[in-house]
């Protein structure tokens, strides 16, 4: 695969390396909550389990997806160390500026409608 001329690949990697310390605290936070609820002790009634089932399933939600991102950034960075960074990983083609800008850990393009 050819390397993107047209991106600045510095800033592509400080923004993902931004976003990854970001995501790192939110999951050191979520982690902490999630041991919180799981050593409650308070649990008085029906409404309290089903209260505290409702957010550790709302919480392993969230872990499971900020995981995922991450390994998404972690994954667009060592593309960019490789000289991959900014290909659609099905077609091979180029991931639009925009796309990446939005979203830098982008895996693959979005089709515009009048494409």
């Amino acid at each position: 695969m050819k390397k993107r001329d047209d991106l600045d690949l510095n800033y592509f990697k400080e923004l993902l390396l931004n976003q990854k310390e970001r995501l790192e605290k939110e999951l050191v936070e979520l982690k902490k909550e999630i041991d919180e609820i799981t050593f409650e002790d308070e649990i008085d009634d029906i409404e309290d389990m089903a209260e505290l089932e409702i957010e550790n399933t709302r919480d392993q939600n969230l872990l499971k997806s900020l995981k995922q991102e991450l390994k998404d950034v972690n994954d667009a960075l060592k593309k960019i160390d490789e000289g991959d960074y900014g290909f659609d990983e099905n077609t091979g083609e180029k991931i639009s500026k925009e796309r990446l800008l939005a979203y830098p850990a982008a895996r693959v393009a979005i089709k515009k409608e009048d494409e």
